[in-house]
């Protein structure tokens, strides 16, 4: 079924004028299109590339992403991180390893991504930095949750990113016809949204990602 936000005129302008992607992750989003289930869940060549230019923008120090898939993510973020920089990327599903591996070595960066495998609320709370950047894009129900584990590992003036925040469109039904994992995400941006410490918008980029500014504790 095609992605309703990301298959339409506007989206193929955009990346008709985007930079385009590098060697690594154009075999990279072929190879996960050819053998992985659920592709959509790649972020792909747009908006990857929005997550290299906010990465650079901010270049973070330490950046934390929950949901590797592929790993495609997790090199477009890695090229904005200060030398020296790590970015922790943390999948419950280690069969892919194989593949993120090998991209981020052919990209590059693979001396600055941690990989962990397991649950992201159990592995969060005993990760050290503090995270410049986080970016949210796991299963959908677990958002608000791993809003709040994070929150104090983001210092003032840091950022959080998250994805999927449409979720096709459902978010906007009314709340019978919402799906759970619609709801969740309803609710994470109800949460957000009400937050004062934080300063956020909605990028209505292809399944919406949410940009929030932590400006207080």
């Amino acid at each position: 079924m095609p992605h309703p936000l990301s298959n339409n005129e506007f989206h193929q302008y955009a990346e008709a004028f985007t930079t385009p992607e590098s060697p690594a992750l154009a075999s990279l989003n072929r190879e996960t299109h050819l053998k992985v289930q659920l592709p959509v869940m790649l972020s792909g060549h747009l908006q990857g590339a929005f997550l290299t230019m906010v990465s650079q923008m901010i270049r973070p120090k330490n950046i934390l992403e929950i949901g590797t898939y592929t790993g495609y993510s997790a090199i477009c973020l890695a090229m904005g991180l200060e030398d020296g920089g790590k970015l922790h990327t943390i999948d419950i599903n280690e069969e892919l390893s194989d593949i993120n591996q090998k991209y981020w070595q052919q990209a590059g960066v693979a001396d600055r991504i941690v990989a962990h495998t397991g649950r992201a609320a159990e592995i969060i709370p005993g990760l050290e930095p503090a995270f410049d950047l986080v970016f949210i894009d796991a299963d959908k129900q677990g958002y608000a949750h791993y809003y709040d584990l994070v929150f104090n590992k983001v210092p003032v003036g840091g950022f959080i990113l998250a994805d999927n925040v449409f979720y096709d469109g459902e978010v906007m039904q009314p709340a019978a016809a919402q799906s759970k994992n619609a709801m969740a995400l309803a609710a994470f941006n109800e949460k957000v949204k009400a937050d004062n410490r934080v300063t956020q918008t909605i990028v209505p980029l292809r399944d919406g990602i949410m940009l929030i500014r932590k400006d207080k504790d």
